[in-house]
């Protein structure tokens, strides 16, 4: 079960990846001349990953959302990657995103891989003995 487990977490990262290509697809795809789509592309993958450093990364988050406001913001960030991914190649590619992501978010709850106040906590105890 932990291979499970590990490899879970590994399917997080990747899809959260996999959100900062799909930016930068949809940026590259635009039909506009190339001195917009790399502008496009830069902008929309930097917005990803100042929204993802301020309030979803697990560690190290500026100001960590947990709990429902976690979950929102999940759904939020990779729809959107999930959206564009869709204009940018095909619907079925964002759909399947989507479905990948729901089905990893799933695993990491039944598994409790969800980095909670609790388990901050834990993790702060340690970093301070």
């Amino acid at each position: 079960m932990t291979v499970l487990k590990g490899a879970n977490l590994l399917l997080m990262f990747l899809l959260e990846l996999c959100v900062l290509g799909s930016a930068i697809a949809w940026g590259l795809r635009l039909d506009a001349p190339l001195i917009v789509r790399i502008p496009a592309a830069v902008v929309a993958t930097a917005v990803f990953v100042v929204v993802w450093a301020v309030f979803g990364a697990a560690h190290d988050a500026r100001i960590p959302v947990r709990g429902w406001k976690r979950a929102v913001l999940e759904v939020v960030w990779f729809g959107a990657a999930a959206v564009l991914l869709g204009f940018a190649w095909h619907p079925i590619a964002g759909a399947v995103l989507f479905l990948l992501w729901l089905g990893n978010a799933g695993l990491r709850i039944a598994w409790d891989q969800v980095y909670t106040e609790q388990a901050a906590d834990a993790l702060r105890a340690a970093q301070d003995e």
